[in-house]
C-alpha cells in the first residue's frame, strides 16, 4: 500500500475517518470527498491509483458518478464500491456502470486494503513477476535486470524504476505527475530531480543503440514505444 493514492467518496463522517486512518496506517495516501461535487474536481486535478466510492451519496449516486468517470473522462483507474446493498441486482448494477469491485456493508477494513491491493497489481499488471518487453528491450523485475539486443544494462534503482513504469504503460503516455508519484509519493525532490534520472536512463537504454525507445512529450509525460517505421 506504500504510496498507493486513494480517493474516498463516502458521506458517512465516522466510517470514513475510520477507512482514511486505517488506510493511512498502512502507508496509502488518501484524499477524500463526501460528495461527487469535490470528487469531479480532484479527479481532474489529481492522478489517483484506485477510487472507493460509497453508492449510496446525496445527489448523485456512486454509479452514476462511476459512469461519469468511465464515459465523459475515459479514465481507468479502478474503481471499488462499498455498500449495504447486497442482492446480486445491485452488483450488477455496479459492474455494469465500470465498477470493479464490490465490498458490502459491514466489511473488515483489512479485506477493503485486499481488494484494493489486488485491483492496484492487476492495473499495473503485477500479478505476477513477467518479462516486460518492448521491442527488443527486456526487463526481468525477478531478477531486477534489463537488457536490450541481450546486453545487460547498468541502471540506478530509480532508473529501473523509472523503466519498469513506462514500460508497464508501454504504449501508454505517463504523465511527470504520475511518475513522481509513484517514485516518491508526496514527498517529491527538487523538480530537477526526475529529470536527472530521465537523463542517465536514456544513457542507458537508448544512446549505445541505433533506434530511440525512450520518448519525451513536452508538457504531456514520458513513453517507451517501439522505434516507428515507414
Amino acid at each position: 500500500m506504500k504510496n498507493l493514492s486513494v480517493l474516498l467518496v463516502e458521506d458517512h463522517r465516522q466510517l470514513a475517518q475510520t477507512v482514511v486512518e486505517f488506510l493511512e496506517q498502512e502507508g496509502a495516501l488518501v484524499d477524500y470527498a463526501s460528495d461527487t461535487t469535490l470528487a469531479r474536481t480532484l479527479v481532474q486535478e489529481h492522478h489517483y491509483d484506485i477510487l472507493v466510492l460509497d453508492v449510496m451519496l446525496p445527489g448523485e449516486d456512486g454509479y452514476s458518478f462511476c459512469q461519469y468517470l468511465r464515459k465523459e473522462l475515459a479514465l481507468d483507474t479502478p474503481v471499488i464500491f462499498m455498500t449495504a446493498r447486497d442482492q446480486l441486482d445491485d452488483k450488477l448494477e455496479g459492474f455494469a456502470r465500470g465498477g470493479d469491485d464490490y465490498i458490502v456493508k459491514p466489511f473488515a477494513l483489512p479485506e477493503l486494503v485486499a481488494r484494493v491491493q489486488a485491483l492496484v497489481r492487476r492495473e499495473r499488471r503485477e500479478v505476477a513477476p513477467n518479462l516486460l518487453t518492448v521491442a527488443d528491450l527486456q526487463l526481468d523485475p525477478a531478477r531486477q535486470e534489463v537488457r536490450r539486443e541481450g546486453q545487460l544494462l547498468k541502471l540506478s534503482p530509480t532508473a529501473f524504476r523509472i523503466l519498469r513504469i513506462l514500460m508497464r504503460e508501454s504504449p501508454k503516455v505517463v504523465s511527470r505527475e504520475q511518475l513522481e508519484h509513484e517514485l516518491w509519493g508526496d514527498l517529491v525532490p527538487d523538480s530537477d530531480a526526475l529529470r536527472s534520472h530521465l537523463y542517465n536512463l536514456r544513457k542507458a537504454v537508448d544512446k549505445p543503440f541505433e533506434h530511440a525507445l525512450l520518448e519525451t512529450l513536452p508538457g504531456v509525460g514520458f513513453s517507451i514505444r517501439p522505434p516507428r517505421t515507414g
